[in-house]
């Protein structure tokens, strides 16, 4: 670690007391699920929007698909900001922007203007990814950070395996406007946990600001395998769900007929599913590294690509359906901790800018594929051959993560690029 990045690290102790675990892993919960639970709750209102603005099913698709461009665009500008102003105010004035189009949303009088709503809310909803991951690696390092990473895929797992049941009561019962109420509701609760529980992690520094700096942040990082091969191995594993977001609901309640309340319970499946996964995760890791679940973890993924590439064949059923995605998603809990740990472990000082590219990469996976998704008149053979490339993709990342020795050393021994050379790698020192 350079002697910038210990003094950094040191300062930064000195702006706030170190947190606890629980709290870093429950803030970070809540900052990651801001965005799954504005996509979950929404789609079981799409059908309804169709009919409330007498528009088409391209143009609703316009809704979600925005949505995930400013989700995944923005976190570009989330993390760097958040290194150079700190993660208490960012995260603050983001999520005031994902209320204030929330309320845009609600009052939209045109499918036009709510499609500018939900790219805004996308937008609000950015800096949670961004910044909830650079929360955990600002005070936490090896195998901790993973568990850490685990106990919020835990938490994470809980808000948007319900939002979609409660996306379809609420359509139901009080009207498709209703979910974006939900939606402020949600927003405005974690502005005040946020205000109460947050304390800084870094220390501003607004020269972090310079264009030309953070330009040559992000060339580091595309330039440097280690960073790339772990990234891609988490975009083709946890894209999935945000592509499976823009597929299923076609699916479900389409070809199969599902209503809204129904697709949602359907939805627990996965869900539930993620959450069962990083719970054994979560056991596992008292014995073992986190490392060393990533290869079942793709075998899973892999598994469940292959079931889901046989919808190719025979008739489509829920439970054909659903259970390679339970498979998939299983999978990907044994993936995250570890992949994410490893990702950021060299990048402590522009950790922010880090984190943002990562979650780029994989939302804008799942928005590349679910915009490729849309090219398909049919969306189950959408699902049967877009998902499977995607398992494909991660484990042939991890692949070559594996082959370089210098890339497949465990995280704490890694040592902390904070500005290389363009192109830079890490390679072990004969210490290591």
């Amino acid at each position: 670690m350079s002697v910038s990045d210990r003094m950094s690290g040191q300062a930064a102790a000195k702006v706030a007391p170190r947190m606890s675990v629980r709290r870093v892993s429950l803030l970070g919960a809540l900052f990651i699920a801001t965005g799954p639970i504005a996509m979950a709750l929404y789609t079981p209102a799409m059908a309804e929007v169709v009919s409330a603005y007498d528009t088409t099913n391209s143009l609703v698709k316009m809704t979600l698909t925005l949505y995930f461009a400013g989700f995944a665009s923005a976190q570009l500008i989330a993390g760097p900001l958040s290194d150079a102003l700190g993660r208490r105010p960012v995260i603050i004035g983001f999520l005031l922007l994902f209320v204030t189009a929330s309320l845009l949303a609600l009052v939209a009088p045109t499918i036009e203007t709510l499609i500018a709503a939900r790219f805004v809310q996308g937008i609000g909803a950015s800096a949670g990814v961004a910044i909830s991951r650079a929360l955990v690696r600002d005070m936490f390092e090896g195998d901790e950070s993973s568990r850490i990473m685990n106990l919020m895929g835990i938490i994470l797992a809980v808000a948007p395996a319900l939002a979609p049941t409660l996306g379809g009561l609420l359509v139901m019962h009080a009207g498709w406007q209703s979910v974006f109420v939900a939606m402020m509701a949600f927003g405005v609760a974690v502005i005040s946990v946020t205000v109460w529980g947050l304390r800084e992690t870094v220390v501003p520094d607004r020269s972090r600001l310079n264009l030309r700096q953070l330009g040559q942040s992000y060339v580091t990082l595309l330039t440097n395998r280690h960073f790339m091969t772990t990234s891609l191995t988490i975009a083709g594993a946890i894209g999935a769900i945000y592509a499976l977001a823009t597929i299923l609901p076609f699916i479900l309640m389409q070809e199969l007929g599902f209503s809204p309340t129904e697709f949602g319970l359907g939805m627990l499946m996965q869900s539930g599913s993620f959450f069962a996964g990083s719970l054994v995760v979560r056991h596992l890791m008292k014995h073992n590294s986190a490392y060393r679940l990533v290869v079942p973890g793709l075998g899973v993924i892999l598994l469940g690509s292959a079931l889901i590439l046989s919808l190719l064949i025979g008739e489509t059923t829920f439970l054909r359906v659903m259970v390679p995605v339970a498979f998939y998603t299983f999978g990907i809990a044994f993936v995250m901790p570890a992949m994410s740990t490893a990702a950021l472990a060299p990048f402590p000082s522009i950790a922010g800018a880090a984190s943002s590219l990562m979650g780029f990469m994989q939302m804008g996976a799942g928005l590349l594929v679910g915009s490729l998704a849309a090219l398909f008149d049919n969306p189950v053979i959408a699902l049967a051959v877009l998902i499977p490339m995607m398992g494909t993709v991660a484990s042939l990342a991890y692949v070559v993560y594996r082959r370089n020795p210098h890339l497949a050393e465990p995280e704490p021994r890694q040592k902390a690029i904070s500005g290389p050379p363009v192109g830079r790698t890490w390679m072990p020192s004969k210490k290591d």
